[in-house]
């Protein structure tokens, strides 16, 4: 039984999986830092030098000027800045993911658009 527990970790489809999941939990540090520190800064700076990160609707009744003063308070918030930026990181991933995905279909041999499942 060992010995069939080990084939199976090493055949190449378990490898090829955890490299994937180690890759995507890498990237996604990366997309998440892309959005948080590039493009919500500008996005905001269009938007009349709004900080994203302290967008926030206090369901409390306190006056805070920022999100960590709120929860520090232990205010009830729902924070639309941080939603704002976990939505554009999804964006961001599904968009490579796709351009991955079409690329290998492609060097697969496959032509034309990724197709939906029937």
């Amino acid at each position: 039984m060992i010995q069939e527990f080990k084939a199976f970790l090493l055949r190449g489809n378990i490898m090829d999986l955890a490299v994937g999941v180690i890759l995507g939990g890498a990237f996604t540090k990366v997309v998440t830092s892309l959005t948080a520190d590039v493009i919500m800064p500008v996005v905001g700076q269009v938007a009349g030098k709004m900080d994203f990160a302290n967008l926030f609707i206090n369901l409390s009744g306190g006056d805070y000027k920022t999100l960590d003063e709120a929860k520090k308070a232990g205010a009830a918030t729902i924070n639309l800045g941080i939603f704002a930026n976990q939505v554009i990181d999804f964006i961001i991933i599904a968009f490579v993911v796709y351009l991955l995905l079409k690329g290998v279909s492609r060097s697969m041999g496959k032509k034309g658009p990724i197709e939906a499942p029937k």
